[in-house]
């Protein structure tokens, strides 16, 4: 099959499945919606079992009058004047009554859920803030006051199991929603302001979050995962991405490095390299993560290489420019890449 065909299936099929990411558990998209993994998602899940219970007890309600409206037979009134109405008063009464009532308990679960969920039973032990951008995810571990712990990752979040994380959300563009359903609500990132939110994973694994406010083309290949690790794993990862990337010694390395220069580093960071680009993901330990373009690709050094040559194909409209190689310069670059772990 040619390269272009396969490139093609791919797209229609992250198009196709765009909430079910590379990494994530093989539950059907709705099992997202219908179990929660922590104590922020828990009373969230609550309320909306609730708030369609009540739904569809309202649907159900109103197909039976309906039905029996519609099979009751009433013998024929006589005549009225114009404009004088007799009788039904009390049942529209009665369903004022019990719509705002029915309103009323929403509203104060509503509030009591909200409130439930604004802070952590504990002290936030880890604190990240995530920086949108069209259409990928910005991970901050630490801040630029401590050098020594500060790095920078992409589109997955690690953090360590039963230990309540503070989420600073910030917007790079457009207005874009920061969701994992089994950890937590919703909450939007906007641009000009820092929006917070906590999650907490109970139990070891991967948890798919998505962008769920509309924000272009790409929307729904802006996907993230959050990865939950016992302490012990999470700090040898933590301690691996802190190390900056090693300078390469072979001669192919070295000439993708070099090409990594010239094409790659005004947009894209390696620590340890010149390469200081923002605009972009750090790339430092690109090879330690799941998938790549924010949930488009899994990652493999081919798709990585497809990634850096045919991104326009592969998510049209994006800001990663297709790159036209040579044969010897994508062996060189990929050589360069596959360093990057």
């Amino acid at each position: 099959m040619r390269p272009a065909l396969i490139r093609k299936g791919r797209l229609l099929a992250a198009l196709t499945v765009p909430f079910v990411s590379p990494l994530a558990h093989a539950d059907a998209p709705l099992e997202y919606l219908l179990h929660s993994a922590g104590p922020a998602a828990t009373p969230t899940m609550h309320l909306g079992w609730g708030l369609t219970a009540l739904c569809v007890a309202v649907v159900a309600i109103i197909a039976v009058l309906l039905v029996a409206a519609l099979v009751r037979r009433r013998p024929a009134a006589p005549p009225r004047a114009l404009g004088k109405e007799e009788g039904g008063m009390g049942w529209i009464y009665i369903g004022v009554g019990v719509s705002t009532l029915a309103l009323l308990v929403s509203l104060f679960y509503t509030l009591v859920t909200l409130q439930a969920v604004a802070q952590p039973s504990l002290s936030p032990g880890l604190s990240i803030t995530v920086t949108a951008y069209d259409w990928w995810w910005k991970i901050d571990y630490g801040d630029d006051s401590d050098p020594a712990g500060h790095f920078v990752t992409a589109n997955e979040i690690h953090i360590p199991v039963g230990v309540p994380v503070r989420i600073g959300l910030r917007s790079a563009d457009v207005i874009h929603a920061f969701w994992v359903p089994r950890l937590a609500g919703k909450t939007q990132a906007i641009p000009g302001q820092v929006n917070t939110q906590w999650i907490q994973a109970d139990a070891p694994g991967v948890y798919h979050g998505q962008c769920t406010q509309f924000c272009g083309a790409q929307h729904a290949h802006m996907a993230f995962d959050v990865v939950a690790q016992p302490q012990a794993d999470f700090d040898a990862w933590r301690g691996a991405q802190l190390r900056r990337a090693a300078f390469p010694a072979d001669g192919q390395v070295q000439t993708g490095q070099k090409i990594f220069m010239d094409r790659c580093a005004g947009c894209h960071a390696v620590r340890g390299s010149d390469a200081a680009g923002v605009q972009a993901p750090d790339l430092t330990h690109v090879g330690s993560r799941g998938q790549l373009a924010a949930g488009t690709l899994t990652n493999t050094s081919e798709h990585l290489l497809d990634w850096v040559q045919h991104a326009q194909q592969i998510k049209p409209d994006s800001l990663m420019p297709s790159i036209t190689l040579t044969v010897q310069e994508a062996a060189a670059l990929s050589a360069y890449l596959a360093t990057l772990h």
